[in-house]
């Protein structure tokens, strides 16, 4: 017997809560030269593209997306798709779903070497167990769940397909 998935968010939500972080994001940051998404791989790389795309409809705001790679079970190595300046940038983490906050503490690691004019993070699901100092900047959906519970985003290629809750 196949498990019914409880789902909290599906495509057409998840696109508006996307969209609506693609929109904040731009007015926090309409007077910067550019913004660098760097998401969290796999999931939080795909959502990066989805807000980059939408992002570009709306604005002529320049953005990269890069992908962070690390075990977010044993983050000691985190590595990045393509090696920058981050200097004077600013960088905005991107992840499926916040926990703890400890995948996005140490994602942040390569970005200290620099000196980022400002970093920022985005969730599409913040939960409500931060364990670590780490609040996201942009949530698409805030849920409080239980520490067994788990949150699963589903993604394809180029499109979130949404987010079930076990």
């Amino acid at each position: 017997m196949t498990a019914v998935k409880n789902y909290i968010l599906d495509q057409a939500v998840a696109e508006k809560k996307l969209r609506r972080m693609a929109l904040e994001i731009i007015e926090e940051n309409y007077d910067e030269k550019g913004i660098i998404l760097a998401g969290i791989r796999d999931s939080g790389s795909v959502v990066a593209k989805c807000i980059q795309r939408m992002m570009a409809e709306v604005s002529n705001l320049p953005t990269e997306v890069i992908s962070i790679s690390l075990d977010k079970r044993n983050p000691k190595e985190v590595t990045l798709s393509k090696k920058i300046d981050f200097t004077a940038k600013v960088v905005i983490l991107v992840d499926d779903v916040a926990n703890s906050g400890k995948t996005l503490l140490y994602a942040l690691k390569p970005f200290l070497e620099f000196h980022p004019k400002k970093i920022q993070a985005l969730v599409l699901v913040g939960r409500s167990h931060n364990s670590f100092p780490v609040h996201p900047d942009y949530v698409g959906l805030s849920i409080a769940t239980t520490l067994q519970e788990h949150i699963y985003v589903e993604v394809s290629e180029d499109k979130v397909l949404g987010a079930y809750m076990e």
